[in-house]
């Protein structure tokens, strides 16, 4: 069938056509919230389906920025690789269209959005634990160190991602250290922005971390890891919309959950942030030292201390990743709920002010900086 987009009728027939529910009375709701699909909760009796449909434009500003509609069986193909490695971490996949761009899933609406959840006091003991358990097995099965170079080289060619990728190269790494269109600045930041934007050194560090993204591609990453692609309850977690997957750094999406904690302080407190931090990263290097020691190949496998070598560029490269991601929700496009949310215009500001700086120290220092001194950084922060 040709492309065409779906709307609540149109998305019951198809899940009626590809026998998924039956030709009786169905209920569906568009419930997407994001900036670049349609997605439709359907249900019918016990049957609950999630049937998400990519534009073949940028929703959030609309058809004068045209996307390729691929995103969409790339998105498909990356949970299902993911699932081949951490299946209890992502939504199970029953059908994909490459021609319609969409795909029929899980059901997650008994879990909660984590973003959402946190900003409303929910606690989700196991959520650091898991991303790092989830991030070091796809990580680690999906690269070099697992497949070989000719098989991991067969796989990546699933992910060439270009339309989104240049998307991640503007948003995180150009647009907000220059005065770009899409920036959105509250008043109270244009010192602070200016004095970003003004610092050459630090552009000049924040283009050696494009030049990792663009270049490096060492396994497959979701790409765009943030608490609004996570449901989580008290004890399950599952990952969701890796329509951004490529082949990249490993410690990019590292660093963009990092990130993303330390927004959630302002709903959560830095001491909780600190330990899930802490439980985050912990879990990451203790389960993929595990995965290098079974299923390392040679001559990989055989180089004594290549793993920690590994492990510690991961680290610097994530605290770079992270900084960058923290300047670019403050100031750029796509702001996140845990700033903008705050009431308190002084308060926001403040928590926005932070956000920066921390952002800047981050890309400064990520090569001398390890998880003790991390830990030394909120402890600033908790007396602060």
């Amino acid at each position: 069938m040709t492309y065409q987009a779906l709307t609540e009728r149109t998305a019951v027939e198809r899940l009626q056509a590809l026998g998924f529910i039956g030709q009786g009375e169905a209920s569906c709701e568009e419930i997407g919230d994001g900036n670049l699909n349609l997605v439709f909760r359907v249900r019918q009796g016990e049957k609950r389906f999630i049937l998400k449909q990519a534009l073949p434009y940028a929703k959030v500003v609309g058809e004068s920025w045209p996307l390729s509609l691929e995103r969409a069986w790339i998105e498909q193909a990356a949970l299902k690789e993911f699932a081949k490695f951490a299946p209890a971490f992502v939504p199970h996949v029953y059908h994909a269209s490459k021609e319609e761009a969409f795909t029929v899933m899980e059901d997650l609406s008994h879990l909660t959005i984590v973003r959402h959840g946190l900003l409303a006091g929910e606690v989700y003991p196991l959520l650091a634990g898991h991303i790092g358990s989830f991030l070091a097995k796809t990580l680690f099965h999906t690269s070099d160190f697992a497949l070989g170079p000719v098989a991991k080289k067969g796989v990546a060619r699933t992910y060439y991602n270009p339309d989104l990728c240049d998307i991640t190269e503007k948003l995180i790494f150009t647009d907000p250290f220059c005065d770009a269109e899409t920036n959105q600045i509250e008043e109270g930041l244009e010192q602070d922005v200016e004095a970003i934007w003004s610092d050459r050194e630090l552009r000049r560090e924040v283009a050696k971390l494009e030049a990792l993204f663009v270049t490096k591609g060492d396994a497959l990453l979701h790409g765009d890891l943030h608490t609004g692609s996570i449901f989580a309850s008290a004890d399950e977690t599952r990952v969701i919309d890796p329509e951004f997957a490529f082949y990249g750094p490993f410690g990019f999406d590292v660093g963009q959950f990092m990130a993303h904690l330390f927004f959630a302080s302002s709903a959560i407190g830095e001491e909780r942030v600190r330990s899930d931090v802490e439980t985050f990263l912990a879990t990451y290097e203790s389960v993929f030292r595990e995965r290098w020691e079974s299923f390392a190949v040679a001559p990989f496998r055989d180089a004594d201390g290549l793993v920690d070598d590994v492990l510690k560029t991961t680290l610097a490269d994530a605290f770079g990743f992270a900084g960058c991601e923290l300047i670019r929700r403050t100031i750029g496009l796509a702001p996140v709920a845990d700033l903008e949310g705050i009431e308190s215009k002084a308060e926001r500001i403040v928590r926005k002010r932070h956000a920066l700086q921390t952002g800047v120290f981050l890309i400064r220092n990520r090569l001398t900086l390890d998880l003790q001194a991390l830990k030394e950084l909120f402890a600033q922060e908790v007396a602060r």
